[in-house]
């Protein structure tokens, strides 16, 4: 019989592309989840999931708890079975789904563990990079890409049985242990918020997109990048854009309100007044100077 999965659910906002893998105890199904909310639903079955591509702002709640991350390629999320999530996505992700029936959950904790499996429960989590998962998926998706042979079932529940064990070693209520709130933006977080800033630093940039480049809520973003930095995220993104600008009235023969609108500001009215500001200077005058 086959595994309802949270695909079958959410037809709405996801698109299922397919399933390489159809068995009594796995399905291995490819979708991408949609961009914005997925309203709540139960899981029907536990699921691992494992983002493949894209890049998104996730947050997900349900039964009181709330999970937010930044994710990437690899990024992976727990979907325990009865359990009612609701989802907020920025942007599309593609995922591979690896859909689990609890009872071969139940089988393997009382067969390879001896523990009751009434005492077994898969944690909801999300945000994690396991790279033992990660392999599994893609090589279970992979079977999709090539073709069929004979040892593709024992290969199939080769790795379904180590993968359960792995899940009831990390992922069970009682050994899931979420991050803790870091108490400093370390030097790979604060590298990829900076390097974003200067990839988009003449668009329109807001603190939750900056914050989701940490992987951290506005507010733990803003003070910890302010200890690092020594500015607010505001006052470092405007103090790069009047630079921008400096070089561009040194350097170039552009119009103010060009200058303005290139370097971020928005509007002259707005450029002169963060100009003056930050330099004591009118941007004109400051031009002046610069050029001889």
């Amino acid at each position: 019989m086959s595994i309802e999965t949270m695909g079958d659910r959410r037809r709405d906002t996801c698109l299922v592309h397919g399933r390489s893998v159809e068995t009594p105890g796995i399905v291995v199904e490819r979708r991408t989840n949609g961009a914005g909310s997925h309203s709540p639903q139960s899981y029907p079955c536990n699921e691992l999931i494992i983002m493949f591509g894209g890049q998104a702002l996730v947050e997900r709640s349900g039964e009181g708890v709330e999970e937010r991350c930044f994710a990437r390629a690899g990024t992976g999320w727990t979907g325990p079975v009865g359990f009612a999530e609701k989802a907020v996505l920025s942007d599309p992700i593609d995922c591979v789904h690896l859909c689990l029936p609890s009872e071969l959950i139940d089988r393997s904790a009382e067969q390879d563990f001896d523990v009751d499996a009434s005492r077994i429960e898969l944690a909801f989590a999300g945000g994690f990079h396991d790279r033992f998962i990660n392999e599994v998926a893609q090589a279970l998706w992979g079977l999709s890409e090539q073709p069929s042979h004979p040892t593709d079932r024992l290969f199939v529940d080769g790795l379904t049985a180590a993968l359960v064990a792995h899940v009831i070693k990390r992922y069970t209520v009682d050994r899931w242990k979420p991050k803790g709130m870091p108490r400093a933006l370390d030097s790979h977080r604060l590298k990829r918020v900076l390097d974003y800033i200067e990839a988009n630093l003449f668009e329109s940039l807001t603190l939750n997109e900056l914050a989701a480049q940490a992987c951290l809520s506005p507010f733990h973003f803003s003070r910890l990048f302010k200890d690092a930095i020594g500015l607010s995220p505001q006052r470092y993104v405007t103090d790069r854009r009047v630079q921008a600008a400096k070089t561009a009235l040194a350097s170039e023969h552009s119009s103010l309100i060009d200058i303005a609108l290139e370097q971020g500001f928005g509007s002259l009215d707005n450029f002169i007044r963060v100009f003056r500001k930050s330099t004591g200077e009118t941007p004109a005058r400051y031009r002046k100077q610069a050029q001889g």
